[in-house]
């Protein structure tokens, strides 16, 4: 990585050396593949695993052809028994999660008990493109920090040809209160990308990711410096809770709140006693910056760079902590603009899981038996299984519809029982763990999203089956969420569980 002293531009300013922009474009862009090329998403499937995937491909179609029951019983039983492991696994990191004894509480008094000259220099990275009505929001949710001004170094990613945000965040005054850092146009547009160029013009030790319209715990960079100190040296990562301020705007933002507080709340504290890696949300992850240059930072062709990077840290053998400490950002309220988001986390966690299975070998070593199938059921099990629901769906209303002949050979009784025990434990469970989370969570407001979640799930099906297709057309294609379709409410209250990023 090229040398970064003295290197961040204050907003109209252009950095006096051309040179080194040019080579933080260049090393943004190509750092990662060019230093680690096994490691990077630029190239969707290598020869081999196209190849391993054209062959089962054709094998399947031809096995069809010749042996079409006894074809689609061994996929049914197949698919059907992969239901009820990731099913039985969700649910032993759910009871783990349960107590909340993994998740690091600090204090408030020990977070401010830390003299501000003991505190390590902090560096908030806020991508942002084509978000003009949000990025004002950044005043009041940075200046609410209460980090010492002289430690904390806030850099407002902006690419230089969007004049619209830009304006924005110069007539809002933002310029005032953060550095606005303009990043050079270039493929891929992507968040990674951004942050990649601005970790070259940052001085903190620590580097945090929020996203403009964030607001958040104003302690949160104390608890996290306390947490690090607390938590053994070889922690890469504290990654902060996410809520909502708009969880009961409409159904769907109320699914997308307990969806997350579920998933934040309980699994990955599970998943924290184990040595399965730990998905990051895309904001409020908290990096040592001495392990991002050892890793390789943000892989720019991931579009969800924040799961990848939590794979590669627990591969390369560090460890991700949760924090209870809360930022609250904006649920999505449009069901297009949901599928649109969704899409691309389903396809970004298959190009996770195709780039780290270049070398499945060594994936296993590094993660164990166990780490390496949870890495699996999560990465490609989630969208594939979530794509697999529309087929089943399908298949059970052609059965009640017409009850043809081939759906009942294809569900003779050894794979009729295990489906049967998918459906009706697999649903019970779910809906189970969503009612947990939202007692737990004392979020009585996400009740009739919980009991209706089967609803969402229709949602995710159509958003996996598109992210799947987008995987083979496009792959690195980052497909803009659209942010300010709701207008903040700062109590938080809608939405006291935990969520994910955006």
């Amino acid at each position: 990585m090229v040398t970064r002293e003295n290197a961040y531009a204050l907003d109209d300013d252009v950095h006096s050396d051309a040179e080194f922009r040019a080579a933080a474009l260049h090393d943004a862009v190509n750092g990662l593949r060019e230093k680690h090329p096994l490691s990077s998403a630029s190239v969707a499937f290598y020869p081999w695993q196209r190849n391993t995937l054209l062959a089962l491909a054709a094998l399947t179609v031809l096995s069809a052809v010749f042996f079409l029951t006894p074809t689609l019983i061994v996929l049914t039983l197949l698919c059907t028994l992969g239901y009820v492991g990731t099913m039985l696994d969700r649910l032993l990191l759910f009871s783990r999660g349960l107590d909340g004894s993994t998740i690091v509480t600090v204090s408030d008094d020990e977070a401010l008990a830390v003299p501000d000259e003991q505190l390590p220099p902090y560096t908030i990275l806020v991508p942002a493109y084509d978000e003009p009505e949000v990025v004002a929001d950044l005043i009041g949710a940075m200046a609410a920090l209460k980090y010492p001004a002289d430690k904390l170094q806030v850099l407002l990613l902006l690419e230089e040809d969007d004049d619209v945000t830009i304006e924005a965040a110069r007539a809002a005054g933002v310029g005032d209160v953060v550095t606005i850092l303009l990043v050079p146009p270039a493929d891929p547009r992507t968040k990674p990308k951004a942050c990649n160029y601005g970790l070259h013009f940052s001085t903190g030790e620590i580097i945090t990711i929020f996203d403009a319209e964030d607001h958040p715990d104003p302690l949160q960079l104390r608890r996290v410096v306390v947490a690090f100190d607390r938590l053994p040296d070889d922690t890469a990562c504290v990654q902060a809770k996410l809520a909502f301020h708009n969880g009961t705007q409409n159904l769907l933002t109320a699914w997308f709140t307990a969806d997350y507080a579920l998933w934040f709340g309980f699994i990955l504290p599970g998943l924290m006693r184990s040595n399965a890696p730990i998905p990051l949300g895309g904001t409020s992850n908290h990096l040592r910056r001495s392990v991002l240059d050892e890793i390789g930072s943000w892989d720019p062709f991931n579009v969800t760079e924040d799961a990848d990077l939590g794979v590669r840290i627990a591969e390369s053998g560090y460890r991700t902590a949760v924090l209870d400490s809360t930022t609250l950002e904006e649920a999505n309220s449009d069901a297009i603009n949901w599928v649109r988001q969704r899409s691309r986390w389903y396809k970004g966690y298959l190009q996770t899981w195709l780039v780290h299975m270049r070398r499945p070998i060594g994936l296993w070593r590094g993660l164990g038996p166990v780490g390496f199938f949870r890495f699996t059921t999560l990465m490609a099990g989630t969208p594939l299984i979530a794509c697999l629901n529309m087929v089943f769906w399908l298949t059970s209303l052609a059965w009640i519809l017409g009850q043809p002949s081939v759906i009942q050979q294809i569900f003779p009784a050894y794979v009729y029982f295990p489906a049967l025990i998918s459906l009706v434990f697999g649903n019970a469970a779910v809906l189970y763990m969503n009612l947990i989370a939202c007692r737990e969570t004392h979020n009585s407001a996400l009740l009739v999203a919980a009991l209706t979640t089967p609803l969402y799930w229709v949602m995710m099906s159509v958003a996996a089956l598109k992210g799947t297709y987008q995987l083979v057309r496009n792959p690195s294609y980052w497909e803009k969420t659209f942010h300010g379709l709701s207008a903040p409410n700062p109590s938080g209250s809608t939405s006291s569980g935990a969520g994910d990023a955006s």
